[in-house]
């Protein structure tokens, strides 16, 4: 059995193939083929789509990502410092702590795909203001 080895960018930077042992090397190549084929089938999906948004990308929005996230984190720990002080937080508190949480763990994956869209070259980026 053939393993794909996986992983967001905030785990590590794992995404490759390791082939069954059982496989003789033929197959293992022939495997490997198409899966190099089904991976450009999914750079040139991406980068059909995502290179659509008009103007591309720029260090602005980058950056306005990025103080959304700071201040998602901001509104997390606040929160949670908030309920802290109670002492005995209910249920309701912990909810609004989780959400204050989920908010800014969208932000940062929201960022990381951000990051990756740039660096597999799917959107154009201008590195100036």
């Amino acid at each position: 059995m053939s393993i794909i080895k996986t992983s967001n960018a905030r785990r590590g930077h794992l995404d490759h193939f390791q082939p069954d042992n059982a496989l003789d090397p033929h197959e293992q190549r022939q495997l490997r083929g198409h899966l190099e084929q089904i991976d450009y089938a999914a750079f040139a999906a991406n980068k059909a789509v995502l290179a659509t948004r008009p103007g591309g990308l720029d260090l602005g929005a980058v950056q306005r990502l990025a103080v959304a996230t700071a201040h998602a984190r901001e509104a997390w720990i606040a929160k949670a410092l908030e309920v802290a002080a109670d002492g005995h937080p209910t249920r309701d508190q912990i909810q609004a702590v989780a959400d204050c949480r989920m908010a800014f763990d969208e932000l940062c994956e929201a960022y990381e795909g951000l990051r990756r869209i740039i660096e597999r070259g799917y959107v154009g980026y201008r590195a100036g203001a």
